[in-house]
């Protein structure tokens, strides 16, 4: 699959994950989803990303989480829509949930891209 068609798949599974979350009672704003290369760089001098970052080239997006209108801002929250998202995934695309990072960062989703996650 060309990069393009990566990032057409990622968007539509992350409409899959919108809708879902929408199921099971929870709302979602948007966080994070195209960050400037630049932004990476100093994140990464930060501690708080990789320089390589996915958000970079659009496969990878932070969504923030309610319920009942409360933001709910731990890992443990994002859980059982962090599973969905691990669960859509398909040969060729590896889905990431970011819960599972050594540094648990439960409100980023991703697509795997050259080993990048």
């Amino acid at each position: 699959m060309t990069l393009i068609e990566i990032q057409q798949a990622f968007t539509k599974l992350v409409a899959a994950l919108i809708l879902y979350a929408h199921e099971k009672g929870y709302g979602f704003t948007f966080g994070e989803a195209l960050r400037p290369p630049e932004l990476a760089k100093l994140y990464a001098k930060q501690g708080k990303g990789i320089r390589n970052s996915l958000h970079c080239i659009g496969l990878a997006i932070d969504l923030n989480l309610f319920k009942n209108n409360q933001y709910l801002d731990s890992t443990e929250a994002h859980r059982p829509l962090g599973e969905y998202w691990e669960s859509l995934a398909r040969p060729g695309l590896t889905t990431v949930w970011g819960g599972r990072f050594k540094k648990p960062d439960g409100n980023h989703y991703s697509i795997e891209y050259q080993g990048r996650k």
